[in-house]
Formats: C-alpha cells, structure tokens, sequence
C-alpha cells in the first residue's frame, strides 16, 4: 500500500514541479519537488518507497518535460539512493536528515540530468551551469529544511501511538 501511495504522489509532485514550480521561482532557479519530497519520503518511509518514487515520478517528469524517457527517472533512482545512505548516517538526528540528504542528492540530480539529457537528445543545455546548480541545490535545500523536519514528526508521532496501542 505504502508503494502504491508513493507512486500517486510522485505524480502529484511532478504535476506540481510543471505547473506550480515556476510561479515560485527565485531568479532562473527553480525548486525540484519531485526529487524534495522524494527524499523526504525515502528516508521517512524507506529505501524502496522512496525507490518507487524515484521512478515513477522521474517517468511522470520525463513525459511532462519531453525529456528523452528515463533520464530523469535514473538521476533521481541514484540522487534518491545516495540520499538514503546519506540519511542512514543521521541516525540519531533524523530530524535533520532530510535536510542533509536533500543538499547532497540535489547536485547529484542536476548533475546526472544534465549528462543523460546532454547525452540522449540535441537540447541546448547552455542555461545550466555550475552556479545555477548550486543555487538549485539550495533553493532545494531550504524546501527540505521546511517540509522535512515537519514530516519526520509526523512519521515519529505516528509510531509511538503504533506502539503504544500494542
């Protein structure tokens, strides 16, 4: 249940990522919600959620964007994957572990979309540059430092009164 949940979200962000996104953009950057919320899911709801949002929702990105298909599909299977080792060392501060994650996995994203974009189709990728994937991997960041703590509560709360009802 909890994978086909993360699929339907993962469509829901990438609708968001096309139609929202680019009202809330701060100069030429823009937030990445698919891969965000993506981490967030991973490390609060774990490695193969989070894998399954990867996919379908880099899937549901590529078809939106015209992208050649699976290109974004397997930057974020990676980006979402390093994020999920990269939380697993926050154990005692999971917490903040979607913000650290988010911060690593977002220039990993921009980076592996940029080669497999470049590499697959004759898009003229000149806009991206070094400065704008920094300033992307922040923009991300601070979306993870908003949404991320508040969903580690909520993943937390909900297991304590799991356990207290046994």
């Amino acid at each position: 249940m909890q994978l086909t949940i993360a699929a339907a979200f993962a469509v829901v962000a990438a609708l968001v990522e096309f139609t929202v996104a680019p009202y809330i953009r701060v100069g030429d950057t823009v937030p990445h919600p698919v891969l965000v919320f993506g981490v967030i899911w991973a490390i609060a709801g774990g490695l193969e959620a989070g894998l399954t949002w990867a996919f379908v929702g880099g899937l549901a990105l590529d078809m939106l964007s015209q992208r050649p298909l699976g290109s974004s599909a397997f930057a974020l299977l990676v980006a979402i994957a390093i994020a999920s080792i990269v939380g697993g060392f926050f154990s005692r501060v999971r917490i903040v572990a979607p913000v650290v994650a988010t911060a690593v996995a977002s220039v990993i994203f921009s980076m592996l979309l940029l080669v497999a974009v470049s590499a697959l189709s004759p898009a003229d990728l000149s806009g991206l540059t070094p400065d704008a994937v920094g300033r992307s991997a922040v923009y991300d960041t601070v979306l993870a430092a908003l949404f991320g703590p508040l969903a580690m509560a909520i993943v937390f709360r909900r297991r304590d009164v799991e356990w207290l009802e046994r």
